[in-house]
């Protein structure tokens, strides 16, 4: 399992996650975008559906044609799109996460703490490649 830790310093997650959301499906997986906030996932929608040089379908969990959606946006890890993306969009690691072949940790500065804290758990797990991405100029730069 791969874990991209994204500390988010410039944008909000709503802000980020459509580009990054178009790398992964560029890559050929489908993507759960999970987040416990409804508005934020409001927002997460608002955003993909905004990004006017992209087309980037979705849907939030709970219709009819949720196993179809390249993106699907949700409140825990059931129910599933087939996904073998994870974007963890409200900062909170979740247990069940580590099923996913990659995960994206994307946290704020009031998560930093949450952030440094998972990063330390996986560094304990065999198996775990971990990488820690900053914003810096507009631009994704890999830290460490």
């Amino acid at each position: 399992m791969r874990v991209d830790f994204y500390q988010l310093s410039q944008t909000p997650v709503e802000g980020a996650l459509p580009q990054l959301a178009a790398k992964m499906l560029d890559a050929g997986a489908r993507v759960l975008v999970v987040s416990a906030d409804a508005d934020q996932r409001g927002r997460i929608s608002a955003a993909l559906w905004g990004v006017k040089e992209l087309f980037l379908a979705h849907a939030a969990a709970g219709g009819p044609h949720d196993a179809r959606q390249p993106i699907l946006l949700a409140e825990s890890l059931e129910p599933h799109n087939g996904a073998t993306y994870l974007a963890l969009a409200d900062g909170q690691w979740r247990e069940g996460a580590e099923a996913f072949e990659r995960v994206f940790l994307l946290f704020d500065g009031s998560m930093i703490d949450d952030a440094r804290a998972t990063w330390r758990k996986l560094g304990e797990s065999e198996g775990a490649e971990r990488n820690y991405w900053r914003q810096e100029q507009g631009r994704w730069t890999k830290a460490g």
